[in-house]
């Protein structure tokens, strides 16, 4: 796959960097009367004339006959059915729907729920909560009586009452009973995008108004507001407290003593890491010397824990011996990450926007956009017929379409008087979701409830299957990831794979052509190079008395830890720039020579003089050149099967207006 990405991913992506499309297009060329325009070829000349680096290739004439080229190729493709190909119809389709992600979602409100989420992110806020619950498709009588609850309660805490109590007695969260609706801090992206807004908005101090989300109605209270503290990799070492039925002061005492043991022993000297692969009792860390995965505050159930492990610093990085909930600790500093800037956290960002409740944002404004681009119209009274078809039996999960639902296949509802909406396939969409618990009442509304989704759901199809049109970009994009998935694979076909398996024609290429494939005069050579001329003197005394480069280097590059000596040793060409300028071809070891600010000696094992390489020697670059070979013949052969036809009058113009 990074071969085909290397192949022609610049190519596409920089369709992105401007699009130049000319106001008028003529026929510059048609294969097998197949128009190709000019406008196609201006594009792609233009995009493409910097990137070049040979002359020849920016020349007008030159350039139209590697463009025919391509075309031939892209014909001969769809001549041998190369589009059929399942893998091909995959990977076009898994782009297109990458591709397509950047026209299909309202970039101006992404952008704004990203800068609101990372301006909140900045900051955590510590809270408490009480949840009433209610279903979000419950009946508005059920709703009202719930949040009239939340009031009720609400004027409780505002008169004085202890919210933590009244969580207890009132909230609907199973863990309120046991933390009475702390939920710690917390920052963006960490609760449900309705709880987190009413968070954000609520002072410290204060209580919110009752804040509806999927689950129900909550009370916030926001005990505490700070800056984020960024995230921490630390280590820990940990002794377990005793088991919650033991009422053996000695036994707590024995934890207490034993992780005091084991700080003196710290304070001592000995390493941390190898203290917590013996004692600690977190036997998920306690392998890796007690390292943690990074964390940020919210993240740990322990206040305790993060708040230690937060105060730690380069000067301080151990602390002292704390107990949490889960038993004693001792935590040493890894590592500290301060909040990154926008730019660094905007993917991260855009993908978190994309996964939680405020992508309904986006999908809500982008249908919205579309309902006014596009003309809906809707039969109405057979749309009245239709819902009449579906009954109560829909809340229980017994509701079955009718029988002769083909009957049904007529138009309920047109967009652009193009896409048709047929009564049978809204008829399966609502079967469909009685998968999921719908307790909207009265029926009618849930229909219509459903009917708007629908819409919604068509009008994105539409959208999507029309991007083409709409954006010329979009589809000069997609044409050319589409031209070069083919491309590779009949590249691949044609021509790499043949290049490599035909061993004989590769031979025989090669026999032919053996002028191409010569060494220069060569050495068999050991160069050893310094800046020092007191250093390279002693190589060479070494060198005459037959010593090692092995024995040389340890000589000379041991005593003070610097590295006085390099070696470099192999047969290399004449002019390789690995040879001394001035080496003579002759073996033996030569005198010192200087470069710049480097000396030379060198060894001579032997000359190898001029001379024909073999296959094996030069088998890449034969190969290449074969590739390069079977290619231009067989554009050849391609313009011998297929009609070329070149408008030149046309072509006159376009070189005019190209013309720098």
């Amino acid at each position: 796959m990074k071969m085909k990405q290397l192949f022609f991913g610049l190519l596409v992506s920089l369709n992105f960097i401007g699009f130049a499309q000319n106001s008028t297009k003529e026929v510059l060329f048609t294969i097998d009367n197949k128009p190709y325009y000019t406008d196609e070829f201006s594009r792609v000349y233009k995009k493409n004339l910097d990137l070049v680096k040979d002359e020849s290739q920016k020349d007008l004439n030159q350039y139209l006959e590697l463009f025919v080229g391509y075309k031939l190729k892209i014909n001969k493709a769809y001549k041998l059915g190369l589009q059929d190909g399942s893998a091909y119809q995959n990977e076009l389709k898994s782009y297109r729907g990458q591709l397509s992600k950047n026209y299909t979602s309202d970039s101006k409100v992404t952008k704004e729920l990203v800068e609101e989420g990372y301006k909140r992110f900045l900051k955590e806020i510590k809270g408490s909560h009480i949840l009433f619950s209610v279903d979000e498709n419950a009946a508005p009588e059920d709703t009202l009586k719930v949040y009239k609850q939340a009031l009720d309660v609400r004027k409780r805490a505002m008169a004085g009452e202890d919210f933590g109590k009244l969580a207890i007695e009132f909230s609907q969260d199973p863990s309120a009973k046991d933390n009475k609706g702390d939920l710690g801090y917390f920052t963006a992206f960490r609760m449900v995008y309705a709880f987190e807004t009413g968070a954000y908005k609520t002072p410290k101090g204060s209580i919110s108004n009752p804040i509806r989300t999927r689950f129900g109605y909550h009370l916030i209270k926001v005990d505490d507001v700070r800056d984020n503290r960024g995230d921490v990799i630390v280590a820990h070492i940990m002794i377990m407290n005793p088991p919650a039925t033991s009422e053996n002061k000695d036994e707590a005492d024995k934890e207490k003593n034993t992780i005091q043991d084991i700080y003196k022993k710290l304070q001592q000297g000995e390493k941390f890491e190898d203290l917590a692969k013996q004692f600690s009792e977190d036997k998920s860390s306690s392998s890796k010397g007690g390292v943690l995965n990074r964390f940020g505050s919210g993240q740990l159930s322990s206040d305790e824990f993060e708040n230690v492990a937060f105060n730690l610093s380069k000067e301080n990085p151990v602390s002292e011996p704390f107990k949490s909930q889960y038993g004693w600790h001792i935590v040493k500093l890894i590592d500290k990450f301060s909040v990154k800037t926008i730019d660094e956290m905007r993917s991260d960002l855009e993908s978190k926007v994309s996964k939680d409740d405020r992508s309904r944002l986006i999908t809500a404004s982008m249908n919205e956009k579309l309902r006014k681009k596009y003309s809906i119209k809707r039969d109405d009274k057979f749309y009245a017929v239709v819902s009449k078809l579906v009954t109560n039996d829909f809340y229980e999960g017994k509701w079955e379409t009718p029988a002769d639902l083909k009957s049904y296949n007529k138009k309920l509802a047109t967009i652009n008087s193009e896409k048709s909406i047929t009564a049978a396939s809204f008829l399966t969409y609502v079967k469909e979701q009685q998968k999921t618990k719908n307790t909207l009442k009265p029926l009618s509304k849930l229909i219509n409830k459903f009917y708007d989704n629908y819409l919604d759901q068509e009008l994105s199809q539409y959208y999507d299957d029309n991007l083409e049109k709409e954006f010329p970009e979009f589809s000069a994009v997609m044409d050319e990831y589409r031209d070069g998935l083919l491309l590779f694979d009949l590249m691949e076909k044609e021509i790499w794979n043949k290049s490599k398996t035909d061993t004989l024609g590769l031979k025989s290429f090669y026999d032919k052509n053996l002028n191409n494939y010569q060494w220069k005069n060569r050495l068999d050579v050991t160069v050893l190079s310094s800046t020092k001329e007191e250093f390279i003197k002693k190589a060479l005394k070494y060198l005459k008395n037959d010593k090692t480069i092995d024995f040389i280097k340890e000589k000379l590059n041991v005593k003070d830890g610097a590295v006085n000596i390099m070696s470099k040793v192999g047969v290399f060409e004449e002019g390789n720039d690995v040879l001394p300028k001035n080496l003579k071809f002759e073996t033996g070891i030569s005198d010192i020579i200087k470069e710049g600010e480097y000396y030379f000696v060198t060894k001579v094992n032997a000359t190898l003089p001029a001379g024909p390489k073999k296959l094996e020697e030069c088998k890449g670059k034969a190969i290449n050149d074969y590739q390069q070979y079977l290619e231009e013949n067989w554009v050849k052969d391609l313009k011998n099967e297929f009609k070329v036809e070149v408008n030149q009058t046309v072509f006159e113009s376009v070189k005019k207006q190209l013309k720098p």
